[in-house]
């Protein structure tokens, strides 16, 4: 049987997360679920796996089950199938924040920014501007090592390292974008979303959130306009525009992306290094291994 991997979010006020926790934990487990949930007061981020039927009743219980009041009524789903499964063990996690901004005041349940359709996306890079004829600019919100795995054409890329650099880099950059129309981008959705609004709330005037990231992009539009594949916070490391698994991986010392060639380095040992981190690179560079790591 094909294993479904399921990944969704929702901004939504939550008062009851630690009520939730134990429930949901065993729900997943009666299933035989496994992933991360985390559950704040902003709202729920979810990626599990697991056999067809039993994910599609863990959908079923987040959007009926009147545990939940209604919140997870019309929570949306990307899905992608595996041969095996992409996470060891099931997590449900209580968080201060679903994706960390450290901007509370941000709170896209009272009012989302607006979103473009990957099949529209699509039309305006095609013709290179949008439907009012301004030239559309591609953001990369996510993390520089996951930007590294693949993005859009000419996407402006920060360097991140954490999310919650974020409007520090936008506030220092804002030459790039004005009078362009904004479209940010991330894997799911999650991080544009946020991404989105505090730009509007800064005073940036046209800007929008890819609707559910690079995978609902991949899902509806293929690889148009994107060079490599995605990067997933899983055992499966990246998926293709087919929205399969690759032959990367990520290396567990550096976490550096790791390709089929590199992976037939004598520097990469499974579990210790990789050609980025290895011992006898840095050595050569005149750098301690450590500094890399770190």
């Amino acid at each position: 049987m094909r294993i479904l991997n399921l990944s969704s979010y929702q901004f939504a006020t939550l008062d009851k997360t630690a009520e939730w926790r134990p429930l949901v934990l065993a729900r997943c487990n009666e299933l035989d679920l496994r992933g991360t949930i985390l559950l704040a007061p902003e709202g729920i981020n979810l990626f599990v796996a697991g056999d067809e039927p039993n994910v599609r009743a863990f959908m079923d219980y987040l959007r009926t089950d009147p545990l939940f009041e209604g919140k997870f009524a019309t929570l949306q789903f990307k899905e992608s199938f595996s041969e095996d499964r992409p996470f060891n063990r099931m997590l449900v996690r209580l968080k201060r924040e679903i994706i960390t901004m450290k901007k509370p005041a941000i709170r896209p349940e009272e009012g989302r920014a607006p979103s473009v359709a990957p099949v529209v996306l699509k039309e305006w890079l095609d013709r290179g501007f949008d439907d009012e004829g301004r030239p559309v600019v591609m953001l990369d919100t996510r993390n520089d090592f996951e930007i590294d795995v693949g993005t859009f054409d000419k996407a402006l890329d920060y360097r991140l390292t954490k999310f919650s650099e974020f409007p520090a880099v936008i506030e220092a950059n804002r030459a790039d974008l004005e009078g362009k129309t904004v479209v940010s981008f991330c894997t799911g959705g999650i991080r544009c979303e946020k991404a989105a609004i505090h730009m509007k709330e800064v005073g940036i005037e046209h800007v929008y959130q890819l609707e559910g990231g690079i995978l609902k992009y991949f899902e509806e539009v293929g690889g148009a306009h994107y060079n490599g594949d995605c990067f997933v916070f899983d055992q499966r490391t990246a998926l293709n525009p087919q929205l399969e698994p690759t032959d990367k991986v990520q290396c567990f010392a550096c976490r550096a992306v790791v390709t089929a060639e590199e992976q037939a380095s004598p520097l990469y040992e499974i579990g210790k290094s990789c050609p980025a981190c290895h011992p006898a690179r840095e050595q050569a560079a005149g750098t301690p291994a450590a500094a890399h790591a770190a």
